[in-house]
């Protein structure tokens, strides 16, 4: 949040409960939460309607300073720390909406609205959207995949929404096919984020084109197909994946595969018994992976490289990479079956919830 919409939610100690209804009255969001500085501009309290309500029945006055009914034993996260978004999930399960955030002076920097934003995870986002959508002629002979309607919104902006909604500032997406049109769709901010369009010189897999982002500003960085419409949960994703030390991680579905015959258990030739009606249970990739920055290094520049190909080197090298379990929706786009499934989803839902 920006320093002139910050200011809007701060009120001075010595200000009047009076102004301070005033101040409330202006806010539209954040909870209708005021926060009391002292003269050094350091958070001392949060302040409600509810609370000038509850300290006028006690006999306050409206004249009284703010300082007199604030709410001084209140939740807060300071910026930069290692456990911020554990903490945010914290708080978030506790139900408690809305959460300043501060610096180590005790200083406010941000506002937290759990209504609005789902964290805010620290790191980079690329979603690919360099494909033909060959699967979806005629529908994509004069449109790019991504940028099919499904629902009330461009396929892909369910996905850059997701990773807005998730504090995701830092969005980079990658075009090729018809790429000036995905260009135009993201020349102005969506949702106040500026989209980053990367072009691809040719077409380079499913994992080249993130050599084509010259910076990123975070550690770790998420790579994913614009053609999904899902609900996956990135900041679970995101705590699996520091929690586990990975180098990598591979959002997987469970795909499971039911044989109607009996199966032969084979040795060579010879019949070691009959295995009837198995089921076997497997995860597919589901097209979503976090990386650590530094393995983008280990992607070629200007090659056709899939994500395959950057597991496969990983695990060749020693690397940590691990499967995420991908539960809830999940919808690959990429057949015209496919591709009415998710309309048909979208038609119950405003948008993918979070």
């Amino acid at each position: 949040m920006k320093q002139e919409q910050l200011n809007k939610y701060l009120v001075n100690h010595n200000a009047t409960i009076l102004e301070a209804l005033g101040a409330l009255n202006a806010l539209s969001n954040a909870g209708l939460t005021l926060f009391v500085q002292d003269e050094n501009m350091h958070v001392i309290g949060t302040l409600t309607d509810g609370d000038i309500r509850r300290y006028l029945l006690n006999g306050g006055n409206l004249q009284d300073a703010v300082s007199r009914a604030i709410k001084v034993d209140f939740c807060s996260i300071q910026a930069g720390t290692t456990d911020f978004v554990k903490t945010c999930n914290k708080y978030r399960q506790a139900k408690i909406r809305v959460v300043p955030v501060m610096d180590n002076n005790g200083r406010l920097v941000d506002i937290l609205d759990f209504d609005k934003r789902a964290s805010v995870l620290p790191l980079d986002a690329v979603i690919m959207a360099g494909g033909k959508g060959e699967r979806l002629r005629p529908l994509t002979e004069k449109t790019p995949k991504p940028l099919l309607p499904v629902g009330d919104k461009a396929i892909i902006d369910h996905n850059v929404d997701r990773l807005i909604q998730y504090g995701v500032e830092h969005i980079s997406v990658t075009t090729n096919y018809l790429s000036e049109q995905i260009e135009t769709h993201y020349a102005q901010p969506r949702n106040e984020v500026q989209i980053q369009c990367v072009r691809e010189p040719k077409f380079l897999g499913t994992m080249g084109a993130v050599r084509l982002v010259k910076e990123f500003q975070h550690e770790v960085v998420l790579v994913m197909n614009s053609d999904l419409f899902t609900d996956i949960d990135f900041e679970d994703m995101y705590l699996h994946f520091m929690e586990h030390g990975a180098d990598m991680s591979i959002a997987a579905v469970p795909y499971t595969v039911s044989i109607p015959f009996g199966i032969c258990d084979l040795d060579g030739r010879e019949v070691k018994g009959i295995v009837e009606k198995p089921t076997y249970n497997y995860y597919a990739n589901a097209g979503i992976y976090m990386l650590r920055r530094e393995v983008i290094g280990m992607i070629p520049e200007n090659e056709f490289y899939n994500a395959t190909d950057l597991i496969d080197a990983l695990v060749k090298h020693g690397n940590k990479v691990i499967r995420y379990p991908l539960k809830g929706t999940w919808i690959d786009i990429g057949t015209l079956s496919e591709y009415q499934k998710a309309k048909d989803l979208a038609k119950h839902m405003k948008s993918v919830a979070l």
